[in-house]
């Protein structure tokens, strides 16, 4: 007999769509379980989410958001006649003689552009009545007159909160105000979980009909709940692709004592935060402004970014520069790991010469921040920060109107039950 076009026999041709339709049966059961899945964790961490998002947006432009919020601080007025800056070890002189002695020079901030004041991070522990305590303060220097232009109090051990409005908002993004430890460990975990809840919820969107038009796209003219389904699941989809290796990387700058172990199984990697200096009585450390300069030989193009200091004896400055052209590198970011004692160059995250895995772990920041792709990827990371509350508000929408679909369906049993009684 002639079926479908084909001589097949009877049963084989009477077999095909059963067997179709069994294989998206089961397809639909292991789907309800990761719908269920799906539904917890973006219950119990969707308000997380929501916070990591909206803060993470704004970090995206935390520089040019502090400097509009401080103008007199963090910017400066360009020369007209001989734009150039004074030497850096000026620079750090002065920013360090705004400071009592025993304050260490932590961190400081190149300028990001010609209009920027360098910053300098300081850790000032205090004595008398607050023995135990520690003061964070920066210090703005203009670079082209090495002359300080004010200091302000960033954080104290002895209060959860910063003290500015940025400085509050990193530490609400990376930590939820508890503190190195456990901080970054409670949402490093949250991030890894919320990685699993956006992949969930990929194989939950994923259209088993082959309906790929109705699964991108919104539509606006249907009922309030198809709207709210095509606005969660739409979010969902062009959402994750930005929000999946963003949630990773916070993941890997929150836990990397973790995460960098796992990297290791596949490729090795190493991580600039555990080189150590090699303490010596015969030389002296070599100052910050020294580090920069070796830093500079090694790459002598682009911009000095971020300048760790060394406050232990055993510590190493790190110098991170922007910018830097090599052929055929799609990263233009570079870290140098220096001894603080010999001048040495311990380690370097550079993609043209490192491991798969350490190449990995150097496009991790610049893929958290956007700045991989320059102005595209800040306005994609900022973004996807902002569906973040958009997903969660339109989740739990959805599970109400779920839970409310399944009372009158039981009501509604429960009252045909009544009126079939004999």
């Amino acid at each position: 007999m002639k079926l479908y076009g084909h001589n097949l026999p009877r049963g084989e041709a009477v077999n095909r769509p059963d067997a179709k339709r069994n294989r998206l049966l089961k397809l639909k059961s292991r789907r309800k379980l990761w719908l269920d899945v799906h539904l917890w964790l973006g219950l119990g961490l969707g308000l997380f989410l929501s916070i990591f998002g909206i803060t993470g947006s704004i970090l995206v432009f935390h520089l040019e958001i502090n400097e509009l919020l401080n103008p007199k601080l963090l910017t400066v007025n360009v020369p007209e006649a001989n734009p150039v800056y004074k030497p850096l070890a000026e620079i750090f002189q002065v920013g360090k003689a705004t400071m009592p002695n025993h304050a260490a020079n932590t961190f400081a901030t190149y300028p990001r552009n010609n209009e920027a004041a360098i910053k300098m991070a300081f850790s000032l522990p205090l004595s008398g009545n607050k023995a135990g305590v520690t003061e964070s303060w920066e210090v703005y220097v203009n670079p082209y007159t090495a002359k300080a232009i004010g200091k302000r109090l960033m954080s104290s051990s002895d209060g959860p909160f910063p003290k500015t409005f940025i400085g509050f908002i990193f530490e609400l993004h990376y930590a939820l105000f508890l503190g190195e430890d456990p901080g970054y460990l409670i949402v490093g975990i949250m991030g890894a979980l919320l990685i699993i809840s956006t992949l969930t919820g990929l194989i939950v969107w994923w259209p088993l009909t082959g309906k790929w038009r109705q699964a991108v796209t919104i539509k606006f003219k249907a009922s309030t709940e198809r709207l709210n389904f095509d606005l969660h699941k739409t979010f969902g989809f062009y959402s994750a692709v930005v929000l999946i290796p963003v949630l990773f990387s916070g993941v890997y700058m929150d836990i990397p004592q973790h995460v960098v172990p796992v990297l290791e199984l596949f490729s090795p990697a190493t991580y600039r935060y555990w080189f150590k200096s090699n303490p010596t009585s015969v030389k002296p450390s070599i100052t910050m402004a020294d580090a920069v300069s070796i830093a500079e030989k090694r790459y002598p193009t682009g911009r000095a970014d971020w300048i760790y200091g060394a406050t232990e004896p055993t510590g190493t400055y790190s110098v991170c520069k922007d910018g830097v052209e090599e052929a055929g590198s799609l990263l233009h970011r570079r870290c140098v790991v220096i001894d603080r004692y010999s001048g040495a160059i311990l380690d370097v995250d550079d993609p043209a010469i490192g491991t798969a895995g350490e190449v990995f772990t150097d496009w991790q920041w610049p893929l958290h921040s956007g700045q991989a792709f320059g102005w595209t990827g800040r306005i994609l990371v900022f973004l996807s920060g902002l569906a973040c509350p958009v997903l969660f508000v339109t989740g739990v929408i959805r599970w109400l109107q779920k839970r409310k679909a399944k009372r009158l369906h039981k009501s509604q049993q429960t009252t045909n039950r009544i009126f079939q009684r004999p």
